[in-house]
């Protein structure tokens, strides 16, 4: 049997990888694994230091020759939704998001298998069966959540769990210093929801209930069209040499 130690974790290098953001790049990860009594506060650490959990696997990039992905959480109770975020939140209204212990379900699957289909066909993700979708939710040492968001309907009264139709899922770690949205994924027939811009509004709610001054949303890479959407919720920190930084445009422009 394999054994980790807890108190010095060992660090690991991939090989180089074409990278999935931006062309011509490779990309290379250093990682770790988050097992043990000590796993949630190395989770913390970790995650404030850059680094992101997979299963039981913390990682964050460590390319030779590109610095483009950078670590990015939202300062929660000072944020304020534009006006495009609350029309967001008012076309969501008949949403009821409930948050569990990370247990995965048939039902849950069915969602992410329809999502994967038309969102990501040729994704490293595209070939996961049920028992990988299984260990993605479960194969965790830290206190991982399930937030299922239901739509409530005229004759529809939600009081729990598993109680109306399944819109849209998110897979988060509760820390110390906020919640980290590690993967989430929607019903991809409500496209003008704007579902994952609900659920980052969502969980920037949860955290200022919760007293908790951050939501992490990983890494926005610079010059990855599809990543811009992370900029849209201000005010934001980056992690930069300095340690974590205020966001400001001179500073991504220099």
């Amino acid at each position: 049997m394999t054994q980790h130690p807890t108190q010095s974790p060992q660090f690991f290098l991939t090989a180089p990888s074409p990278c999935p953001y931006l062309d011509g790049q490779f990309e290379r990860k250093v990682f770790t694994h988050l097992v043990g009594d000590k796993a949630a506060e190395m989770n913390d650490l970790l995650t404030q230091g850059g680094f992101r959990r997979s299963q039981n696997i913390a990682y964050r990039p460590a390319c030779e020759t590109c610095r483009a992905c950078v670590s990015v959480r939202i300062l929660a109770q000072e944020f304020t939704a534009s006006r495009n975020m609350k029309r967001v939140l008012q076309h969501n209204s008949d949403l009821v998001g409930h948050m569990h212990n990370a247990e995965p379900s048939t039902e849950q699957y069915s969602l992410f298998r329809s999502y994967l289909d038309a969102r990501h066909r040729r994704g490293g993700m595209s070939d996961m069966t049920v028992l990988d979708y299984a260990m993605m939710v479960e194969d965790t040492h830290v206190d991982t959540k399930v937030i299922e968001y239901r739509r409530r309907g005229p004759d529809t009264f939600i009081t729990g769990k598993g109680q109306g139709e399944l819109i849209a899922v998110a897979l988060t770690d509760k820390m110390a210093d906020g919640l980290s949205m590690v993967y989430s994924y929607f019903n991809p027939e409500f496209e003008e929801r704007s579902l994952g811009t609900f659920m980052i509004l969502d969980h920037i709610a949860r955290a200022r209930a919760m007293g908790l001054p951050h939501v992490y949303l990983g890494y926005w890479v610079n010059g990855s069209r599809k990543m811009n959407y992370k900029m849209r919720f201000m005010p934001q920190e980056h992690l930069g040499p300095k340690g974590w930084e205020r966001y400001t445009n001179e500073a991504v422009s220099r």
